[in-house]
């Protein structure tokens, strides 16, 4: 078991601010028993059109807490921690069409605040969703965690093109190049490992960043990327292929950005 803390101190202005069970609000598959509407990330059943789509996916476009967001000009500052504590797992990898993921469920959890969540699921991006001063990363994981009140916490992480990441060689050596099921391939991964060194992060309140969109959800995004090669970060996208959702409006709300 590895455990560890994340820390952020953040500046103030005068502004103001999926285990398997949850990868279906996390990627927007079926919701209230019934198969979802179909959705992409481009053309007439694209992230302008989403709110569209169905009834269940109106805060997609009339939400005013949406994320993801660009992560410039904090808007307060506090000291805030957030404590992982992480345990290997065995790699069950998913590919459901829209993003690459594998599930967790075996008691991993991230407390922050004295609330404590539980890791479900981790899944990616390309190019990433959060976006610093307007510019993406080429890629972004999604660590999400859901609460025993039904909270939920997403642990958002940066990678650049570098050295090959060698935590996540399990997952790119198992990677599905089309949608499939999920499978459990015989080898674990440690999500500890994944997180980069530095724990600075930013914070604020958002939504899923797929249909339905639901608001309500505390992000909080590492400051430091961490690396992937160019050839991991290619096979990542070509299995996935362009998954993210532009930034969207602030509308006032707080971002917790990291002192240094």
């Amino acid at each position: 078991m590895k455990t560890t803390n994340l820390f952020c101190v953040v500046a103030v202005s005068a502004m103001t601010i999926c285990g398997s069970s949850f990868s279906a609000f996390a990627e927007g598959a079926a919701t209230g028993g019934h198969t979802a509407p179909h959705w992409t990330y481009s053309g007439a059943e694209g992230p302008d059109n989403w709110g569209t789509l169905a009834t269940d996916y109106h805060a997609c476009s009339a939400g005013k807490m949406q994320s993801p967001i660009d992560l410039s000009n904090g808007t307060m500052w506090d000291t805030v921690s957030i404590n992982t504590n992480y345990t290997p797992a065995e790699l069950e990898i998913l590919h459901n069409g829209h993003t690459v993921q594998f599930n967790i469920g075996n008691g991993s959890t991230m407390t922050s605040h004295g609330k404590e969540y539980a890791l479900l699921q981790i899944h990616f991006h390309t190019p990433s969703e959060h976006t610093t001063n307007g510019k993406p990363a080429p890629m972004e994981a999604h660590f999400v965690h859901k609460a025993a009140d039904g909270a939920l916490a997403v642990l958002g992480v940066f990678y650049v093109e570098g050295a090959e990441n060698a935590a996540l060689k399990a997952v790119f050596d198992n990677l599905p190049g089309e949608p499939a099921a999920a499978a459990k391939k015989g080898v674990k991964i440690n999500p500890s490992d994944i997180l980069p060194a530095s724990s600075g992060f930013y914070r604020y309140m958002g939504s899923l960043t797929t249909p339905p969109c639901s608001e309500g959800v505390n992000w909080f995004v590492l400051k430091k990327p961490t690396t992937a090669s160019k050839e991991q970060i290619a096979a990542m996208t070509k299995a996935i292929g362009p998954n993210a959702r532009p930034v969207k409006p602030m509308n006032n709300r707080l971002l917790m950005e990291p002192w240094n």
